[in-house]
């Protein structure tokens, strides 16, 4: 699913759950540019895909046309593909990750980073023989994952750990470098 198709299921959702944002709260609640929510408003409304009607103190209420709704179907089943393949690549490369670790006799492992791919990574370890030690996250220490307790930095300095697993996609280089800090070597630690 290309960036701009994601953008305009999301704007047409937005729309289609309230009409009546301006295009600067939509732009606040979209994370896109003003800019460029004119633009795809103006282009929406040139294929039929939204009506426009003027309201009281020169705000302005858009509507889905009909065309507008087969679209945003058309997208949403797109998007539901898309991520159905991302999850099944997901998967794929998670459970190849966890062969390779049993493969060197890795029995227990730490995960740095709570999130979406954490649960993914807990969820697949699940189907193996390797035992999740604990889970680290200095944003959210004290939170619960599964049962276990998130912790800071210093649940490195237990040893009931064979390897790390970097489960925050948006920063591995600053959390490998984090590691490499504490003396962490290469060799105990894992990316996705």
């Amino acid at each position: 699913m290309q960036k701009e198709d994601l953008q305009i299921l999301r704007l047409m959702t937005e729309i289609d759950q309230n009409g009546d944002h301006s295009q600067r709260e939509l732009s606040r609640r979209l994370n896109i540019s003003l800019g460029l929510v004119n633009t795809f408003l103006k282009r929406l409304v040139n294929k039929g895909y939204f009506k426009v009607k003027t309201m009281p103190r020169n705000r302005v209420k858009y509507f889905l046309t009909p065309e507008g709704l087969a679209r945003k179907s058309r997208l949403t089943v797109e998007y539901l593909r898309f991520s159905v393949n991302f999850y099944k690549d997901i998967k794929k490369l998670l459970l190849r990750k966890f062969q390779d670790m049993e493969e060197k006799n890795v029995q227990s492992i730490l995960f740095f980073g709570a999130g979406e791919v954490a649960d993914l990574a807990y969820l697949y370890l699940q189907l193996t023989h390797i035992e999740l030690a604990g889970i680290m996250d200095e944003q959210r220490v004290d939170q619960s994952f599964f049962g276990h307790r998130i912790g800071d930095l210093t649940r490195l300095e237990q040893p009931n750990w064979d390897m790390i697993l970097l489960t925050r996609l948006d920063r591995t280089e600053q959390d490998m470098r984090t590691l490499l800090e504490r003396w962490v070597t290469v060799d105990r630690i894992a990316t996705i």
